[in-house]
């Protein structure tokens, strides 16, 4: 089964800071039938005025995943962690136990991220946060792995979660193609950060998204020059 979702079919909020689309149900959007995919929770496509952005608040017990699509991002938290993540790269927060944080876009220029969220597999897990380059130039026409909890994602150089999950992110050029196998019980969800795509022959525009299940064999294969992002967990 592949169901794509339209980039128009998303709910969204705008607090003029920030202009929000959630592919599942978040903040003041509720949708039944998109609570969640598999373990994936959350998913949300977000944009960051400049000099802006989310105050200090509290999570615990999520693997929150942020990949920066343009601008960079400056994480700050309870722990005494510290760092700015710049487009195409990723920073991971374990919430565990709890752990409160902020998130502001410190440049002159408007941040664009996508925020995912991951059930983990354990609760009351030690809180942690980690951010990594990831140059786009190792992950053409193939996926990448960028942060991960099944075996051999740490090894791979994956950002570590506690979940079985895995966050992974490949680039095409116009007419590039690549090909992945879904083991049975585990759910894909892909999303195009920029250009078109089609999954298994199915038309995919960007920030467009394909929930993938039960689909054991898939190619996507670029319209234009594209840059992917796809989470795998347990279904």
């Amino acid at each position: 089964m592949i169901e794509i979702r339209p980039f128009s079919s998303l709910g969204g909020a705008d607090f003029g800071w920030l202009k929000a689309r959630h592919h599942f149900s978040f903040g003041h959007y509720r949708d039944p039938q998109r609570m969640g995919w598999g373990r994936l929770r959350v998913w949300n496509d977000d944009e960051i005025a400049p000099r802006t952005g989310f105050d200090p608040h509290p999570h615990r017990d999520m693997e929150i995943i942020t990949y920066v699509r343009q601008g960079a991002i400056t994480h700050r938290d309870s722990l005494g962690n510290e760092g700015r993540t710049e487009a195409g790269d990723v920073q991971v927060m374990s919430a565990g136990t709890g752990v409160t944080h902020s998130e502001y876009n410190m440049e002159d220029e408007t941040t664009r991220i996508f925020q995912i969220w991951i059930m983990p597999d354990v609760l009351g897990a030690k809180p942690a946060w980690g951010a990594k380059a990831f140059p786009k130039a190792g992950r053409e026409a193939r996926l990448e792995v960028l942060a991960g909890g099944r075996p051999g994602d740490a090894e791979a150089g994956a950002l570590p979660i506690n979940a079985d999950a895995a966050v992974m992110a490949a680039t095409l050029g116009a007419g590039q193609s690549l090909r992945f196998a879904l083991p049975e019980g585990r759910a894909a969800y892909l999303v195009a950060a920029r250009g078109s795509a089609t999954v298994n022959g199915q038309a995919l525009g960007a920030r467009d998204a394909a929930a993938i299940l039960d689909e054991r064999e898939v190619e996507v294969v670029a319209g234009d020059e594209a840059e992917l992002v796809m989470v795998e967990v347990a279904a």
